[in-house]
């Protein structure tokens, strides 16, 4: 038996060994390339304190954030057909969706839930980018007409929060065809005269630009979020120009006349609730919203 093997080795190690650190607890600005303390972003609502770059934010956190104390009740999410058409690329499409809810701890990318922001009764509806990219397809497309009828049965507006990648490739049709499903639901709400709110977050590109994501009363967007169909990449190829710098930004499509409004992740609620009074034709009280100190006046005043 070798003694200094066996014996010094081992106790060497253990001192001079190092210790596994997780490698989410440092968070890089993607802007700056300054390094955040998770806990620190969190508390700020996933938004960079220096550079004020929005991360992405987790579906659950976005609706906490939104409703008074944090408080809603979540929508159950519909059971759908699985995997209707045995897809397979690199992976058994099964799989995907194993290891996407594993690591979300959701069933598909579409998180609901009904509540109270600022007092004003309303369902909010977030896409979770982390699940395959908040691709729409059969079971985010029935989650997503399922908060309408919930909507419509509450007699409150709806807030929609996208961020998808666009439809689910895996679905092939039948991630289309929520679409039209979508676009008809939206219609619905509408008809009961109750407002619907889109906030559009960074991503949201494809199918889901191209149907509700696109057809609220009115149109809000986190600051530098890219919102289009196709990729700025690929449109530069299709007509081989140079696209002009910030293309698809929401600063970009605010300056011509896409969405109505820029506005920061800190300032959502608050806008929120002051906009749906007007569009309710409820009294607002100004000095109730924002902790309260009266809010800067905004554009969305001209509604009224």
């Amino acid at each position: 038996m070798n003694w200094i093997t066996n014996y010094v080795r081992p106790k060497i190690n253990s001192m001079l060994g190092r210790r596994e650190v997780p490698d989410n607890l440092w968070i890089k600005c993607p802007e700056t390339g300054e390094m955040v303390f998770h806990r620190d972003l969190e508390e700020n609502k996933w938004v960079i304190p220096a550079s004020g770059y929005h991360m992405k934010m987790p579906a659950k956190a976005r609706l906490k954030d939104l409703f008074d104390d944090g408080v809603y009740e979540a929508l159950p999410q519909p059971k759908v057909a699985q995997d209707p058409l045995k897809f397979r690329d690199s992976k058994k499409y099964v799989d995907r969706l194993r290891d996407s809810r594993v690591k979300t701890d959701l069933e598909d990318t579409i998180v609901a839930g009904v509540g109270h922001c600022r007092g004003v009764k309303l369902v909010g509806v977030v896409h979770e980018f982390s699940f395959m990219g908040g691709s729409l397809g059969i079971a985010a497309g029935e989650a997503i007409i399922k908060a309408f009828e919930r909507a419509i049965a509450e007699k409150c507006p709806l807030v929609m929060f996208p961020a998808s990648g666009g439809a689910r490739m895996q679905e092939g049709i039948l991630s289309l065809m929520q679409l039209p499903r979508t676009t008809v639901a939206v219609q619905m709400l509408k008809e009961a005269g109750l407002p619907y709110i889109v906030v559009l977050t960074n991503p949201t590109t494809g199918g889901v630009t191209a149907s509700y994501a696109m057809l609220g009363d009115l149109h809000l967007a986190e600051p530098g979020a890219e919102i289009c169909f196709a990729g700025k990449r690929v449109i530069e190829q299709t007509i081989r120009e140079k696209l002009p710098e910030g293309f698809q930004t929401s600063e970009y499509l605010m300056e011509h006349g896409m969405i109505d409004m820029v506005i920061k992740r800190h300032d959502i609620p608050d806008t929120l609730a002051r906009t749906l009074k007007i569009l309710m034709k409820k009294p607002v009280d100004a000095a109730k919203l924002n902790g309260g100190s009266a809010v800067s006046t905004m554009p969305i005043a001209a509604i009224a």
